[in-house]
């Protein structure tokens, strides 16, 4: 509200500075009309002005927005705005000359026509420090939504980091492998070998925003390997990841973060096992479980799902889909095209 009034406030001392600006320019002999008109009708053909701007301006937003399209729109908003404020001017000096006080033959043409130009002039010099100010303004906001999308980044990787050096994750795999160096030592080998694996993309991605999805699999199958010797029979996946997209984008280790939440969330046993299929769906994909939590439910499940979420946001506009009936836990993560990842 007081930045309307503040606005309204601005209106009027132009209207009055261009109505004495007329004045000065064009002195013409004194007629019987009062002079509080000529002040009224230059403040309410500023308002219309101004106020026509602005609606423009915010449709442009929607259409041409500073920060994707700068080209288009100063290219559009001058000319636009050039246009709807010379017509603007003239018909209500066409009004004001029929209904208000009607301007000398001899004067009118010239009257008209100067009132067209200084309006134009008036309103280019009040655009061009609006444009100035919204530029500037959204230019600043962008570099703010860039830093705090480092920021999350780096909180994501310490996370990631977090998530697999853990005592825990560790010590798990560390008394597995201890059990196959005695009962079998062929698998042991392998078992170090893809546990290397795992650390060393860990350490390799954690500079990176995107990875394609055939880096992330590769990851995956080693990541899969280890928990299958941890698990067994209690623990089954089911991948099916089509050629077509191996060249598509996602974040490092959100795959890696869905499967780890299933497990982490839901009970394993021979009995009941739990069986994860990882496929693509509409260009997302998509992690699904069946449902058999664990008694005590860990809250951390909506920390990582939220993570996830905010850094595909800095990406796409599609969103991530969380579906649960009851029976089954689905999420779909979109697989993002290079273009996509560049425009946002």
């Amino acid at each position: 509200m007081r930045t309307n009034r503040k606005r309204f406030l601005y209106m009027i001392i132009v209207g009055i500075a261009v109505s004495l600006l007329l004045s000065a320019l064009m002195p013409f002999p004194p007629n019987n009309h009062n002079k509080l008109f000529d002040f009224l009708t230059s403040i309410i053909i500023t308002i219309f002005v101004w106020e026509g701007n602005l609606r423009l301006d915010h449709w442009l937003n929607n259409k041409y927005p500073w920060i994707k399209n700068p080209g288009k729109r100063l290219l559009s908003q001058f000319p636009i705005a050039m246009v709807y404020s010379a017509v603007a001017i003239f018909l209500l000096m066409s009004v004001f000359n029929k209904y208000v006080c009607e301007i000398p033959v001899a004067n009118k043409m010239a009257l008209m026509l100067t009132s067209t130009i200084i309006g134009v002039m008036v309103s280019f010099i009040i655009l061009s420090v609006e444009v100035s100010t919204q530029f500037f303004g959204q230019w600043k906001s962008s570099i703010l939504e860039v830093e705090k999308h480092k920021k999350e980044t780096v909180q994501a990787q310490l996370e990631n980091l977090k998530n697999q050096v853990n005592p825990h994750f560790l010590f798990n795999n560390l008394s597995v492998l201890s059990s196959l160096v005695y009962s079998d030592q062929d698998k042991a080998v392998e078992f170090i070998n893809q546990l290397s694996k795992v650390y060393r993309y860990v350490l390799d991605s954690k500079e990176r925003e995107l990875v394609d999805v055939k880096t992330e699999m590769e990851f995956i199958r080693s990541y899969c390997f280890l928990l299958i010797i941890r698990f067994d029979d209690s623990l089954k996946f089911q991948v099916d990841i089509p050629e077509t997209a191996n060249t598509k984008l996602i974040p490092p280790m959100a795959l890696q973060l869905l499967i780890e939440n299933t497990i982490k969330h839901n009970e394993t046993s021979n009995e009941q096992p739990l069986t994860v299929t990882v496929g693509v769906e509409a260009d997302c994909l998509v992690v699904r479980n069946n449902l058999q939590l664990r008694k005590k439910y860990e809250t951390s499940f909506e920390t990582g799902l939220n993570n996830i979420i905010k850094r595909y946001k800095h990406y796409t506009d599609r969103p991530v889909q969380i579906k649960n009936d009851g029976f089954y836990f689905e999420v779909k993560i979109p697989l993002l095209n290079a273009n996509e990842s560049s425009n946002h």
